[in-house]
């Protein structure tokens, strides 16, 4: 994810139609500069037949006819030749087909190497994605639902045949899924300690878990050397204990999560800052439809109705996150308040009506256990939890039994199907309505416990995925909100924004769309350490099985993908790639 060089639009990259370009869906915001989230009502500027916009120094891009397209980087160009061919220089402003196609042939940068001087082959990018596939954890919907086939043409070259010509797949390839990983990783199971890394900025010289995670810049890394040599992740139990240890200067930067009460405060004293950035970061109910009662449509559909949402809005994030009606987000390209529309807000008259249909009563009421996480969403999901509580129990036919446990138990529950009701929150892999809504039906969804099972929408979905216009993309998409709706399983209820504070003389501090913070871009002029505090934890260094969002950014600091983000921005550009081919 990271730098400057050849940059494509990150619309282009990830927009799952196969030929469009549209304007930037969300802004970033580096070191207090403002930025947005695709506005108020933000929508692709025009439709464009195989375009796509790239920006930053000229680079070459060779297309054929047969739509097949070659991306250079640097001296490494890789060219397929064919029938009127044509070469263009793409400059700030330019526009050029978009790749679409089934079948990316991807050429490596030369000399690159994992942490401990081993060579990185093409072997080593097949391997580690074939194991993700092989071992079935979280994230392996990113290999299994994507490609039918990868394969090393030679050391440096990886082809890789997809299951639908998907555009997004420039965007697949930045996630931790597809990272290569060092040959020291178990082959067949899960090594959630291992931390042998990959090919990223730092290489871990200790970590201490739950406690301290040390960082050392990585003297094979490609790009060069990271601004800061040394990173000291600590870890604390809450945001009490996080804003005191930022006060007292035990650490240089806080973040993920404070309270919004102390980010107020924050914001109020002398020698720090605070830096926010509107964001994709969204929050959801998940009623397991597996388990009764929540097999009963009428039961999810009365809760959904009985939410206040404004409530939890106003009392628990102090107006630092906003009602959501959808799970596609306010501000992205085909968002509608079907919640909204269907059961409008703190409905109680609803609920009860609903309540009663499914036989419950004042003196027969709803018993449900909700479950929350403590602090991996921060020290405020108590105050959520108790807030729905509340909303719920006020139709006098329920009663709520709050329930929690920390994040690693809680994520191990509910991928077992054990857990009835959950609050979890999502931050984008991909900023596309795909990446709102695929990963949480099906099979896709096997890390919610397969809580949500819809044939119809599973048929949208796929459908929505290879359309080429946003019109029609955005039509289907309008049509799996109102399905989500009625059929109430996964309950929107807030979509929020990213905060850090940090003490003056910190530089390098980036917040944008893709939510993570890159910590070799940080650093303190006199100095050759950061630190850096949490109230999040690292739950499993192996890329195979990680798959909550803390996590994923140490990842991103540790590992690299074929592509990555430019900082700020919403902008693919190439990554372990010199570049590739599509067809």
């Amino acid at each position: 994810m990271r730098k400057k060089r050849q940059t494509i639009t990150r619309r282009q990259a990830l927009s799952t139609a196969a030929k469009v370009a549209v304007s930037a869906v969300v802004a970033g915001v580096v070191a207090g500069v403002g930025g947005y989230y695709a506005g108020a009502a933000a929508a692709p500027t025009k439709t464009v037949a195989s375009t796509v916009t790239a920006t930053a120094p000229p680079t070459t891009v060779t297309k054929t006819e047969a739509k097949t397209v070659t991306v250079t980087a640097g001296a490494a160009t890789e060219t397929v030749t064919e029938t009127a061919t044509k070469t263009v220089t793409v400059t700030s402003g330019a526009t050029t087909p978009a790749p679409t196609g089934k079948e990316y042939v991807v050429k490596l940068r030369p000399n690159l190497y994992f942490a401990d001087g081993t060579p990185v082959t093409a072997q080593d990018v097949v391997r580690s994605i074939k194991r993700v596939a092989k071992i079935e954890g979280d994230p392996a919907w990113f290999v299994l639902d994507i490609i039918d086939d990868v394969e090393a043409i030679d050391d440096r070259t990886v082809k890789f045949v997809l299951k639908e010509p998907y555009a997004f797949f420039p965007a697949i390839m930045a996630v931790p899924p597809y990272f290569p990983i060092h040959p020291s990783y178990k082959p067949d199971e899960v090594d959630s300690d291992q931390t042998a890394g990959g090919v990223g900025p730092y290489k871990i010289a200790k970590w201490t878990r739950d406690v301290e995670l040390v960082l050392e810049a990585n003297p094979y890394w490609y790009a060069g050397a990271p601004k800061t040599k040394k990173v000291v992740v600590k870890f604390y139990k809450d945001a009490v204990t996080l804003r005191m240890a930022l006060e007292a200067g035990e650490i240089d930067i806080a973040w993920r999560t404070l309270r919004p009460t102390d980010i107020q405060d924050l914001k109020k004293k002398e020698g720090l800052k605070v830096l926010e950035a509107p964001g994709g970061a969204i929050r959801y109910i998940v009623f397991n439809a597996n388990i009764p009662p929540f097999d009963n449509p009428s039961v999810r559909k009365a809760l959904a109705a009985a939410l206040d949402r404004k409530a939890i809005c106003d009392k628990v994030y102090l107006g630092t996150y906003e009602p959501l009606y959808s799970m596609i987000p306010m501000g992205m390209w085909s968002h509608k308040d079907s919640f909204k529309e269907k059961y409008g807000d703190h409905n109680l008259e609803l609920a009860k009506k609903l309540l009663e249909e499914a036989g419950y009563s004042e003196t027969n009421k709803l018993k449900v256990e909700l479950w929350y996480t403590p602090t991996h969403y921060g020290d405020t999901e108590v105050d959520v939890a108790t807030v729905i509580k509340q909303t719920w129990e006020e139709t006098g036919m329920v009663e709520v039994d709050l329930k929690s446990a920390e994040w690693t138990t809680y994520i191990d529950y509910t991928r077992k199907g054990m857990l009835g009701i959950t609050l979890f929150g999502w931050y984008p892999d991909y900023i596309d309505p795909d990446d709102y809504t695929w990963p949480f039906v099906n099979e896709a969804g096997r890390w919610l416990g397969n809580a949500y099972r819809s044939e119809a929408l599973g048929k949208l979905l796929k459908e929505a995925q290879v359309k080429r216009s946003i019109d029609e993309r955005t039509a289907i998409y309008e049509q799996v909100q109102d399905i989500w709706a009625d059929d109430a399983v996964i309950v929107p209820f807030a979509q929020g924004k990213l905060t850090i504070a940090y003490r003056e003389g910190i530089e390098g501090v980036v917040l944008d769309p893709t939510l993570l913070l890159r910590y070799w871009l940080i650093y303190k002029p006199g100095s050759d350490q950061v630190i850096i505090g949490v109230t999040d934890k690292v739950t499993d260094l192996d890329p195979a099985n990680a798959y909550d969002f803390f996590t994923w950014e140490v990842l991103n600091n540790i590992m690299g993908g074929l592509t990555k983000y430019v900082p700020g921005t919403t902008e693919l550009e190439l990554g372990l790639a010199a570049g590739y081919s599509v067809s």
